[in-house]
């Protein structure tokens, strides 16, 4: 299977939320509340987040090379601030001011859900909303089955593919950044990573050890879920039949491709009306 490796690699840049008291940190702070925090994860890591407004609490999850600075620049996240919610944004493990496990293992048996677990836990969080987009979608499928505290969630730019282990893009991907598969397209992914102080070894590790959360799962879960994409966007399946793998879920389409669709006024309004109707 052949794959236009830099328009895949452009898909997934575009970005992703739970819970147990075993899971408590240390947050750095004795404001919490203050931009620039850092808490201590299950594991020691230290994860770099921010918080802004008052109300109800809702966890922005970024995608694949993104971090929490691409959320702060969309519609959405100051429309939540203006309508009465409390905006957690966080770098996942391996990206932004967080720090980056050296070794696969780091990434493994769902740290990254763990981390925002766990962030929710040392920010008090009796209940919370969250929202991801593209591979933050992904993470954010895998906290519903980890979280009860979760009220309401939205999987952005996502299909149902992901709940595949063999995901072939994903696979494509592992093959690519680990050496096994080599093209123009993929040098060219290489250099544009390196142009924004990336590693690519963390980036391997990230891939592969994303989850899959499987049908049979996702169809256990009972709250309310907004599946969201661009009309002219199924780069990673389709919006519909990822939607009908749940019981509660709502599908919409709005203006735009897998890079654009989260950037507009149709997206941020759709979100916004959701969640303000499953507070």
């Amino acid at each position: 299977m052949r794959l236009n490796f830099l328009n895949f690699c452009i898909c997934l840049c575009c970005f992703v939320v739970l819970t147990q008291p075993s899971f408590a940190q240390a947050v750095h702070s004795t404001t919490p509340h203050k931009v620039g925090s850092y808490f201590t994860s299950f594991d020691g890591t230290q994860i770099y987040y921010e918080v802004q407004g008052e109300g109800q609490p809702v966890i922005l999850l970024h995608g694949f090379r993104n971090t929490l600075e691409n959320w702060k620049t969309k519609l959405l996240y100051q429309d939540l601030i203006k309508n009465n919610f409390k905006v957690v944004v966080l770098d996942l493990r391996g990206n932004g001011k967080s720090d980056k496990p050296p070794t696969v293992a780091g990434y493994e048996k769902d740290a990254e859900a763990r981390d925002v677990m766990g962030l929710a836990t040392a920010l008090k969080f009796k209940n919370y909303q969250v929202a991801g987009y593209s591979r933050g979608a992904i993470i954010t499928a895998k906290l519903l089955t980890l979280d009860k505290r979760i009220s309401a969630a939205v999987l952005g730019g996502m299909g149902e593919a992901f709940t595949n282990p063999n995901w072939p893009r994903r696979l494509a991907f592992v093959h690519a950044l680990s050496g096994k598969e080599t093209s123009p397209d993929l040098e060219e992914f290489k250099k544009s990573a390196r142009e924004q102080g990336l590693d690519l070894q963390t980036l391997l590790f990230q891939q592969q050890a994303q989850p899959s959360t499987s049908p049979a799962e996702l169809a256990q879960l009972q709250i309310p879920v907004l599946v969201i994409a661009g009309q002219e966007d199924n780069d990673n399946g389709s919006a519909e039949k990822l939607g009908k793998l749940f019981k509660t879920a709502t599908v919409k389409r709005v203006p735009g491709v897998h890079n654009n669709a989260w950037q507009n006024e149709q997206f941020a309004q759709a979100v916004l009306t959701f969640l303000q109707q499953n507070k």
